[in-house]
């Protein structure tokens, strides 16, 4: 050990006049009980900055090592000597060498007849993985997750069948899913996503009675969903999203499952009735598919995540989704890009817990519940693109934890509620194309957290008032009823991006604090009735000013030429000089009088 820390003196803080055993990160056991006879069992280098190979030789003399972690260096290679030395060490059963910068093939293990957990994950290893983990006999846990590997998936991972944990995810492997995989019965958790596979998944999945999490997301599988998948009591977690799977949801899926992820697939049918309901449930997404058909009633009680976005499902919001509030747990409710109808029920307002709500681009309809104030913890309300009517209820501006808040492209009508400016932690307000009327709350500006103000394609009027010089996005004020000066206080907005004050009737001239927003790449003022001269703005700042008939625009106004204006005035001077000069003598020639050197004969 002390040669060790010689070789680390720059890289870690161990003292070599103490005991080893009180070392950072090293950690002793004692032999035969006698405390004076402690040898090192677990040596842990993460996060030291070792880019040396240097080490390998010294480490692997320490015979009674159990567990090496050297996660989170700059290593770039593996030496063989690693694999003659360390190999031979009879009671390594853990090593870490996730999060180097290794690269090259996939080394052999020979040896490491212990060895039971081993994680290269996030380097950049590639070739093929085939025969080189063969050999380890007692392997329970490989992660080769985040390489470039590449081929197929490997199917020999121990001869003695006992691999519990496989990480393949984030490589290049392609191919289908081997059915030999299947004979690993003690597979607990199996992470194959973002890779290039293809083909079915095979149905001797259900042989895995041990399984608790399967990822395949982010794949080009294609085919059914096997309903073998449905039979397997240990799984907690299926995710399949981002693939081709096609047909019906298998019957069942969620009877053990405490998450479910199907999403971005081709699946089409119905939801089943029961698929919410298992008490197990905690996260359901099967958002961008094809499913037809009613959302279910009901949801279990441990449902905290409903994502059924971008379906085809039609009929009403179920009145029950949180129909206990004391027992409800759902967070997120995410039903946007569907054809349900009808109206918002009163009772989602009971969904006390619910930090999400996304209902839009659906045909719902009728006034929006004034109990939705009521959910204390919503950051993020997004009802965009229906057929909502009536006011925003004055409870919303309850909604103090509100972040978001998109209402836009609705019926909505009357004024923007007085409340709203006390909802500080608003960072996008859209309330475009609606029918609003009134003024702007003149409160407006203490939204001390508004990056994004979207109030265009409405009826308001009146004074604009200060505007939170935290926006910095957008602010949109067009197509409304503004009249009157641009208001001086848009000048302290220097952060935004995009001011669009377009379809108005304000007059006046542009205001030159426009050229001087550091901030701003884009100023729409069309169809206005402004008039004067149009500033020069400097090249990052992109204006239309189309359609304001009295502008004159800076560019056709020629450049002032003073060389011009001096000769003029020379040549004016000179003409008065010789006029008094001629009336004082008249005998003498006018060029004479200029220019006496000049002689004329007489």
């Amino acid at each position: 050990m002390l040669n060790l820390a010689q070789l680390l003196q720059n890289n870690t803080s161990w003292n070599t006049s103490t005991d080893p055993c009180l070392w950072e990160g090293v950690m002793c056991s004692n032999s035969s009980n006698n405390i004076n006879n402690s040898v090192v069992t677990q040596l842990s280098l993460s996060w030291k900055g070792i880019s040396t190979s240097d080490i390998f030789p010294l480490v692997c003399e320490i015979d009674s090592l159990v567990s090496l972690n050297l996660s989170n260096n700059r290593l770039t290679s593996i030496p063989d000597e690693f694999f003659t030395s360390c190999g031979k060490i009879i009671g390594l059963k853990l090593v870490n060498f996730s999060l180097n910068q290794l690269a090259g093939s996939f080394p052999v293990f020979t040896g490491f007849g212990a060895l039971e957990s081993l994680d290269v994950s996030f380097n950049m290893l590639q070739g093929t993985i085939d025969l080189q983990l063969d050999e380890l006999v007692a392997l329970k846990y490989v992660n080769l997750s985040v390489n470039n590997f590449s081929g197929s998936i490997p199917t020999h991972l121990g001869k003695s069948q006992s691999l519990e944990h496989l990480g393949l995810s984030y490589n290049c492997l392609d191919g289908t899913i081997p059915k030999e995989i299947t004979n690993y019965v003690n597979l607990t958790m199996v992470d194959l996503s973002s890779n290039k596979l293809s083909g079915s998944l095979p149905k001797r999945i259900g042989d895995l009675s041990k399984l608790q999490t399967l990822k395949l997301s982010n794949n080009d599988l294609t085919g059914k969903i096997p309903d073998e998948i449905a039979t397997i009591q240990s799984l907690l977690r299926f995710a399949a999203d981002q693939n081709n799977f096609i047909g019906a949801i298998p019957s069942g899926i969620t009877r053990y499952l405490g998450s479910l992820d199907l999403s971005y697939n081709n699946l089409n049918g119905s939801i089943s009735s029961d698929l919410l309901l298992q008490s197990n449930l905690q996260c359901v997404d099967l958002s961008y598919n094809n499913l037809q058909g009613t959302m279910p009633t009901n949801t279990g009680p441990r449902l905290t995540r409903l994502r059924l976005s971008g379906n085809k499902l039609v009929g009403n919001i179920s009145s029950a989704i949180c129909s206990d509030s004391k027992s409800c747990e759902l967070v997120h409710l995410e039903l946007d890009g569907n054809n349900l109808s009808g109206s918002i029920p009163p009772e989602l307002g009971l969904c006390q817990k619910l930090a999400l709500l996304n209902l839009a681009q659906n045909n719902l309809s009728g006034d929006l519940p004034g109990q939705l104030g009521n959910l204390s913890n919503l950051q993020q309300m997004n009802l965009r693109l229906n057929n909502f009517s009536g006011d925003i209820p004055d409870e919303f501006s309850k909604l103090v934890a509100l972040s978001v808040l998109n209402l836009s492209r609705n019926s909505l009508s009357g004024k923007i509620p007085s409340g709203i400016p006390n909802m500080k932690n608003l960072t996008n307000l859209n309330l475009y194309g609606n029918e609003l009327s009134g003024q702007i709350p003149n409160l407006m500006g203490s939204l001390s957290s508004l990056l994004e103000l979207d109030l265009g394609s409405n009826k308001l009027s009146g004074n604009i008032p200060r505007m939170p010089v935290t926006l910095q996005i957008s602010l949109n004020l067009s197509g409304n009823l503004f009249q009157g000066s641009i208001p001086d206080s848009l000048g302290s907005l220097t952060a935004l991006e995009v001011l669009d004050l377009s379809n108005n009737g304000f007059s006046g001239n542009i205001p030159d604090f426009f050229t001087s927003m550091s901030g701003l790449k884009l100023l729409v003022l069309s169809n206005n009735n402004l008039s004067g001269v149009v500033p020069r703005f400097p090249s990052y700042i992109q204006a239309d000013v189309q359609g304001n008939n009295d502008l004159i625009n800076s560019a056709a106004i020629p450049p002032t030429d003073t060389t011009s204006k001096k000769k003029e005035s020379v040549s004016l001077v000179l003409v008065v000089v010789v006029a008094a000069v001629v009336g004082s003598v008249l005998a003498a020639p006018i060029v004479e009088i200029i220019n006496p050197r000049i002689r004329i004969p007489r």
